[in-house]
């Protein structure tokens, strides 16, 4: 059964939060993507997880059905606040935070300004770790970087096409026409500022992803079209601890396009805790 609560954030912000599953099971707290929501998870939360675990996804804040207030997206402490907002309200017992692309720049947010004791593990999904840099450009596609100014427009045509264009680079496996515009309505309902406000922070995570203790695992579709290997590269070097699954046949979503493989992993890997 799918429960829905709504839970004060960082700044008041009001954020939508959903849970499924083993409420005597290890937490999971998925985190989305830019322009996404915890729809994108269904094939997480409707699957033999919940037998094992406690499934929490939330809609990040400008996102879903989360307030979507004009400014506060540059800022890291707010962002570390919804995290441990979620956390505390929950009463999540070290949660295995798992982020999809963007996902894990909010939970180093959180370990950045509230540590890492409170959490079971990591798990960084297609993850990229830094922003606003030639750094942080290099590790992505140039077919995803011509899309981001048609993320920033405010004319509908031109907003939808960025908007397609995204959805497009993140399966391997094609979408059906009724996955497709579901993802396009709740990608269309975050406002154009959300998303120049999340792709125009200008921070890394070089100095803090070293000092990562907890277990992390980290997961990338071999097909990514947006996120290139290097990225796991450079995480693997900084965490040497981390473990590694390489996804084939699956593109920057591996959790949509091999959602079995994805989540016998991610049991595993939370086995092991």
């Amino acid at each position: 059964m799918m429960k829905s609560h709504k839970i004060t954030g960082g700044g008041g912000v009001q954020l939508h939060v959903v849970e499924t599953g083993n409420p005597r099971g290890r937490p999971i707290v998925f985190f989305h993507g830019v322009s996404q929501c915890s729809l994108q998870w269904s094939r997480q939360l409707d699957s033999s997880l919940v037998e094992d675990h406690r499934l929490v996804a939330l809609d990040m804040r400008g996102h879903g059905l989360s307030d979507k207030p004009r400014v506060g997206y540059d800022d890291s402490k707010q962002w570390a606040d919804d995290v441990n907002a979620v956390i505390q309200a929950l009463h999540l017992d070290h949660p295995v935070l798992s982020g999809w692309s963007y996902g894990p720049l909010v939970f180093l947010d959180y370990i950045r300004h509230y540590g890492e004791d409170r959490l079971g593990g990591l798990h960084f999904v297609g993850g990229v770790t830094k922003l606003g840099s030639e750094g942080a450009m290099a590790v992505l596609t140039p077919e995803f970087l011509s899309l981001v100014p048609e993320f920033f427009a405010t004319d509908t045509e031109t907003s939808v096409r960025g908007l397609v264009g995204l959805l497009r680079l993140c399966f391997a496996q094609e979408l059906s026409a009724t996955e497709l515009f579901l993802m396009l309505g709740y990608n269309v309902s975050v406002p154009p500022y959300v998303r120049q406000g999340l792709l125009s922070r200008s921070f890394d995570n070089d100095n803090l992803l070293p000092k990562i203790r907890k277990p992390v695992l980290i997961t990338h579709g071999a097909a990514d079209a947006i996120v290139k290997p290097a990225a796991v590269d450079q995480h693997k070097a900084a965490m040497p601890h981390a473990q590694v699954q390489l996804m084939a046949n699956t593109g920057h979503a591996a959790f949509w396009d091999d959602a079995a493989g994805f989540n016998e992993r991610l049991r595993a890997f939370c086995g092991s805790l």
